[in-house]
């Protein structure tokens, strides 16, 4: 499982870099892994508000329909737009593809995620 040192990570898969009060998501090597080739991403609209724990982005692979979880609460500001016309990059490089930035309203959340090493305990 390749995991980067610098992020923080959700139980349910995502991961989260901050910078300041801004945080970038997505999805870990791990989840990729197991959904396989993504082939659709549906990407929240920019200044949508999401709630830590709610959906915000729809996967689709080989496989199945995937739900993403915010791991913190914020408002969309920017979404990655080369995901729409190339899904796959999920797949070739989950810690480069984010699916948004989020400028977090209550940075204290980060703090309820998991470390690299606490989330590889867990899935490893």
């Amino acid at each position: 499982m390749n995991l980067l040192k610098e992020l923080k990570y959700a139980e349910s898969h995502e991961w989260v870099k901050v910078e300041g009060n801004k945080a970038y998501i997505g999805i870990t090597d791990y989840a990729q892994g197991h959904l396989g080739e993504v082939v659709y991403v549906e990407l929240p609209e920019v200044d949508a508000t999401v709630e830590a724990g709610s959906q915000f982005v729809v996967l689709e692979s080989v496989k199945a329909a995937s739900d993403v979880y915010a791991p913190i609460s914020g408002t969309v500001v920017e979404i990655n737009e080369n995901l729409i016309d190339n899904p796959g990059l999920i797949n070739e490089s989950p810690y480069e593809s984010w699916f948004v930035v989020i400028e977090m309203t209550n940075p204290s959340e980060v703090d309820n995620l998991l470390s690299a090493d606490d989330y590889e305990k867990l899935y490893a």
